[in-house]
Order: C-alpha cells, then structure tokens, then sequence
C-alpha cells in the first residue's frame, strides 16, 4: 500500500471518532419521585410538559431518576448524587422534605418543584410571585383544601359523628395542615381525632382502632405515604365499612368513594413546563410559583351503595364527576 493512500486510510477511520468524541452530552434533569410503577401518570404527564418545552428524554434530554418510595432517609444521599453529577436541573415531586433538602444542598442548580400546600409558610420560597434564588414550581391547594373536605365528609355521616384525619407528623406540612382540620372541626362541631401514621403497619393499626375510638368517617392528609399505598387504605375502608374522602383523585380512580381534589395530573405537566424553560436558559428566579385551582369533588355511587350511604342531592349536584 502506498503511503498516501496508507495515511488517507487511517484519517478516514479516525473522522467518525473525532465525530463522536465532539459531539455534546445530552443535559440532565435529576428527577426525584415518590415511586417508578404507583406515579405512572405523574411521570407521563412530566414527560408530557418537558416535551411541550421542546425536550424529549433521550433525544435531546437525558433523566436520571430517583425514586423516595416514602423512606426520607434517603433524601440527602439521592440530592448529594444529583449534586456531585452537576445535573442541570433538579426536578423535585410529591415531597415537601425532599425539595428542602435540595435547596439546603445547592444555591446553583436550579430546582423545579411541584408539592401540594402552600410553599411560603412551608419555607421552600420567601414569595410566590419572586421565588428568587435557584427554585421554583407548582402547587396545589393540597391540604388547604382540608376544611372542605370535612365539611363534605360530614354530610353524608351521623350528626354527632367522630372523624379520623390519618396523617404523617414527618411530613414538613403535617403540623400546619392537622391545626388548619382542628380549627376546622371546631368550627363545625365535629370531634376529629387525629392518627399519626408513618409506616403502613400503622394504617393497619389505625383501623383496628377505630372501633374503639368510635369513628364513623376518616380523611387522609396530602402525604405520600398515603398515596403509595392507596390499595391498601382503600382496602381497610370496604373492610371496615367506614366512608372517606380522600386528598387526592388518584385514591378515586382507585376506587375510593370521594375525593375533594386539585386536578394534580396538570400539575406534573406544568412542573415538566417548568423543567424545559429552565433548560432553555430562563432563571428559576424569574419564573412565578403556578398555582393549581382546578378543583373536582367525585363521588363514586357503587361504593357508597355498598357502605349503605346515599349522597344528599345537593352534593350531587355539585360533584363534578360520577361513576355509577
């Protein structure tokens, strides 16, 4: 072989590799979630937001996901990794605890949130409108929407009536939420006792007691644990033969027998919005706090049929969806 034709060989081989080695590295949003297989539909409509943003995963973003599944042990070490890897953005769902301990772990890379309650008071940012610094998001009502759901939930119960609040004094919410329900139940009359909750054993254990304390309805505070084992405080509810009205649509949907709820699937997608502006350059400072206030009371009649329960008129006429 010639040496010109020698020397050509070996550049041609080497161009692709010089191709490859210029390419540039896809960015990468650190997502951090409650659970990969029970958050499906908040997954898919984040993926569905991003891409509304223009980025598509493994096109033109790369998603490194973790997920929390109600152990918040695991908070500093999966914002410690997500930090060391420089992702470029921090992308935080379903917990409170897990956006604070990714605004104490870094003040440059942005953080995009999307929680249920009010971010303020929570301490997440100083103001809705200028978040400043390094983060914003999306929330909900959440549990804000608790009086009302009491006041519903006693609709369909017994005059004097004792109702349950299952809740998690860990959750960074849990003390401000369960004062707003006790106010609440003052206000109209009714005795709310209050279970606190951590582990699903203790779900099980709050049933069990129930009898004793006399309960004749129960609510579910805006708490992940909840969420993520919705099958299992479902379950209890026909077992025990006690109604409920619960913080979220996706205990309805299901099979839950209400829901007095914020439309949460827009709020995945709107924290996907968020995710893809950030990407695109805007400052998480810039970006005001989106409030989601699309609300819908849904009553399922198969359920309430089988708990012996005919909803008054009134609440059907309200409700905003029915399954029969």
């Amino acid at each position: 072989m010639r040496r010109r034709e020698f020397i050509a060989g070996i550049s041609a081989a080497a161009w692709p590799l010089a191709g490859r080695g210029q390419q540039r590295a896809l960015p990468v949003v650190g997502y951090i979630g409650a659970d990969e297989v029970k958050q499906q539909y908040a997954n898919a409509a984040f993926l569905k937001g991003l891409g509304e943003a223009g980025y598509v995963e493994g096109r033109n973003v790369a998603i490194e996901y973790r997920w929390v599944e109600t152990q918040n042990e695991r908070l500093s070490a999966f914002v410690s990794d997500l930090v060391t890897r420089r992702v470029a953005v921090m992308a935080v769902v379903d917990s409170t605890a897990a956006v604070l301990a990714a605004k104490a772990a870094t003040q440059s890379i942005p953080i995009v949130f999307r929680i249920g309650g009010d971010p303020v008071a929570a301490g997440v940012v100083p103001n809705l409108s200028r978040p400043g610094s390094n983060i914003t998001g999306v929330t909900t009502l959440g549990g804000d929407l608790g009086a009302k759901r009491l006041e519903i939930l006693r609709e369909i119960l017994p005059t004097e009536a004792a109702v349950a609040l299952l809740t998690n004094p860990t959750n960074a919410n849990a003390a401000r939420e369960t004062a707003a329900m006790q106010a609440a139940a003052r206000q109209l009359g009714v005795r709310l006792v209050i279970f606190n909750t951590t582990t699903p054993d203790d779900i099980e254990a709050a049933f069990t007691d129930f009898a004793a304390r006399k309960i004749s309805g129960f609510m579910t505070a805006a708490e992940p644990l909840f969420f993520l084992d919705r099958d299992r405080v479902i379950a209890l509810a026909a077992r025990y033969a006690i109604p409920a009205i619960y913080s979220s649509r996706i205990f309805f949907e299901a099979g839950g027998l209400m829901t007095y709820a914020v439309d949460s699937v827009d709020g995945y997608r709107l924290t996907g919005v968020y995710t893809g502006r950030v990407l695109s350059g805007e400052k998480p400072a810039d970006l005001p706090v989106l409030q989601s206030t699309n609300v819908f009371l849904s009553l399922n009649l198969k359920v309430a049929k089988a708990l012996g329960i005919t909803f008054p008129t009134a609440l059907l006429v309200r409700a905003g969806e029915v399954i029969e």
